[in-house]
């Protein structure tokens, strides 16, 4: 991709995501995601209606009048964004690929955790660690970071979550903020998110197509594995053949959804026809009640 068109692609994206974080997403993140606990921020002289547990009494005592302690909630977090960038992304079938939508949603979390001036820091994976960047602040690292996501070309097509999660958990030492963005077409990975999931706050962000859950009846049709390279052909009449490839993409989900419900992480699951914005606020709404 040239320069130019890059930097027109970056800009689309900027502009649509970070209005949506401006105007959406900013107050439910900020509501949603807090802070690591209370730190001292001043003394002030006691007012009708003050908690009298927060009475500073050395300070009372020294001024001959009640005076009380101000606490603030230590905001600053890290945003960070596991992302699924194998072979399978480059599906679809309907309004866009899966890679553009997970392209999106990463760019509007990662304003979002802008606007609350967060820490921000994407892994991208496949059945190998393609690319980490590590969480920092600032509008120049965002763009950097949704660059990086339109342009990358990973070595690898294949998934392993599975890895990603304890590379993961191996170099972020304090608890982040963390989604992993992916269709979670992957083997074996619930023991590694129970690990990572007791140290940080995770959601799993599943991208789906409708017509990835079954296979139509058209004869015997050539279908190309994305993750393999392999083209091989489909007897896409047989019942027999269709009800297994509707059974694998049925326990994949189930897989999923029981994977990060065990592990007491949140999930959402996302079609490539639907609108991200009303799942990401539905979940940001339930997760601050």
């Amino acid at each position: 991709m040239e320069t130019k068109d890059l930097l027109k692609k970056v800009r689309k994206i900027e502009i649509k995501t970070r209005r949506l974080s401006d105007h959406i997403f900013g107050g439910e993140y900020h509501s949603t995601f807090k802070g690591r606990g209370m730190t001292f921020s001043e003394v002030r002289q006691y007012q009708f209606g003050d908690d009298v547990r927060a009475i500073d009494w050395n300070v009372t005592a020294r001024q001959n009048e009640p005076y009380i302690k101000v606490f603030e909630e230590e905001r600053e977090l890290t945003l960070m964004m596991v992302v699924d960038v194998s072979g399978s992304g480059l599906f679809g079938t309907t309004t866009a690929f899966k890679k553009d939508l997970l392209i999106e949603i990463t760019a509007t979390l990662a304003f979002s955790a802008l606007q609350n001036n967060d820490k921000v820091g994407v892994l991208l994976f496949t059945d190998q660690i393609e690319l980490f960047i590590p969480p920092k602040k600032g509008k120049s690292h965002i763009l950097r970071i949704i660059r990086e996501l339109l342009e990358f070309k990973p070595k690898s097509q294949k998934t392993d979550l599975s890895f990603a999660l304890k590379y993961l958990g191996n170099v972020l030492k304090k608890k982040a903020i963390v989604f992993v963005l992916s269709d979670f077409i992957s083997e074996e990975y619930l023991q590694s998110l129970r690990i990572v999931g007791k140290k940080h706050d995770l959601t799993g962000i599943r991208i789906y197509d409708p017509k990835e859950e079954q296979i139509p009846n058209l004869g015997f049709v050539p279908i190309l594995d994305a993750e393999t390279g392999k083209i091989e052909t489909v007897a896409t009449q047989s019942k027999k053949v269709r009800n297994a490839y509707e059974n694998y993409q049925r326990e994949r989900k189930e897989y999923f959804e029981e994977s990060f419900r065990k592990s007491g992480c949140g999930q959402i699951s996302c079609r490539v026809d639907e609108s991200y914005v009303k799942k990401l606020l539905g979940y940001f709404k339930q997760r601050g009640r």
